[in-house]
């Protein structure tokens, strides 16, 4: 069953995985930072291959190793959330991209498995 359907802001923070804030990997301390902050949600993309601002090639194919793969950070919340940790962000982010999107988001509520949506017997979410 539909739960909830609203705007939100999706944040997108374009980094490398060598980044590091205080000893750590930035992309850590960006979801630690976020969870303590009270944010929804908060993932973390590593990428296989791209290229930044100053065209280096980074990959993880064998011939060519890079210890500073693309990550992405993603988080959506409201707009006034974001707002408010913006001035954090800069003081962590030494370089990099940050975008910022209108979403809409829908949320569902029911069973964890979705068992609730079909007929018994059906054999979905059904444990066999």
């Amino acid at each position: 069953m539909r739960r909830g359907d609203e705007e939100q802001i999706l944040l997108r923070i374009f980094i490398g995985e060598g980044d590091r804030w205080h000893r750590q990997p930035l992309y850590e301390a960006l979801v630690e930072m976020f969870r303590r902050e009270g944010f929804a949600g908060a993932s973390v993309f590593r990428g296989v291959m791209g290229f930044g601002a100053r065209s280096i090639t980074h990959t993880d194919k064998i011939l060519r190793l890079s210890a500073d793969l693309p990550v992405v950070v993603e988080v959506v919340e409201r707009l006034e959330k974001i707002e408010m940790i913006l001035p954090r962000l800069d003081g962590m982010l030494a370089g990099g991209l940050m975008t910022m999107e209108k979403v809409r988001v829908i949320t569902y509520a029911g069973e964890k498995n979705g068992a609730d949506r079909w007929p018994k017997g059906s054999g979905v979410g059904e444990e066999t």
